[in-house]
């Protein structure tokens, strides 16, 4: 079979269409974006609402949204297929940060600190002197982490996002319920603190996700301490 080559025009006009499939970039500015954190659980029947107002933050500027659906709630009648131990632990080690004696849902915390104001969200926080550049080539994920002049440490994480989700619930306290989620955090991987003072790169490697569940990738640096978000950044390509 003779194969008949593309018009050179049409090869102007589907090369850029490659390229930012195969690649694309993204750069901090210095007003880090607010991150808000949702701990959740289909389990839960306080915790709809708050799924539905976390939707909402879909496309807003200047905001990162994360929902971690913790499994505490997994043995009471219904199994959470987006929970995990992992977030679990982040939601307990995030009560210690915040000298709290339990952990609860839905629990909104933005900006570092337990948030129970919304479906307003507090204020724009401070600049950061932090910088972070988010890079992809093909399934590989980069992040650049700047070196800062002050000392002490920073610490971080990978968050992979799906949207577009939604359960049947048969069992269990939203049982007959269909519930839509967005921003589900599908991998959360922490990393160890490093000097403020020394310049970091971490990879994640990504597998593509599906056309119904939109993938973004995110990169959020916090104190280690306090675990306060310091700069925070997202790929949704």
């Amino acid at each position: 079979m003779h194969m008949h080559p593309l018009p050179a025009a049409l090869l102007m006009l589907l090369a850029p269409v490659w390229a930012a499939a195969q690649a694309c970039a993204a750069q901090s500015g210095p007003n880090p974006p607010m991150v808000v954190e949702l701990y959740t659980s289909e389990g839960c029947s306080s915790c709809p609402p708050a799924d539905r107002w976390l939707s909402t933050l879909k496309g807003r500027p200047g905001v990162l949204a994360l929902a971690f659906h913790v499994d505490y709630w997994d043995g009471l009648g219904w199994v959470d297929r987006f929970a995990s131990r992992t977030a679990t632990e982040r939601q307990r080690r995030r009560a210690q940060a915040l000298r709290s004696a339990s952990v609860y849902t839905p629990q909104v915390v933005a900006d570092g600190q337990d948030w129970r104001g919304w479906p307003a969200l507090p204020g724009p926080g401070p600049a950061s002197a932090v910088t972070l550049r988010l890079a992809r080539d093909g399934q590989s994920i980069t992040a650049e982490v700047g070196a800062t002049d002050g000392p002490g440490q920073l610490a971080g994480y990978w968050a992979v996002l799906e949207d577009g989700h939604a359960s049947r619930v048969t069992a269990g306290e939203n049982r007959g319920e269909t519930l839509g989620h967005d921003h589900v955090v599908r991998l959360y991987r922490p990393l160890p603190a490093w000097p403020a003072r020394q310049a970091q790169r971490f990879t994640l490697d990504v597998l593509p996700g599906v056309p119904d569940h939109p993938r973004r990738v995110a990169f959020v640096i916090e104190d280690p301490v306090t675990m306060k978000p310091v700069q925070a950044l997202a790929l949704a390509c």
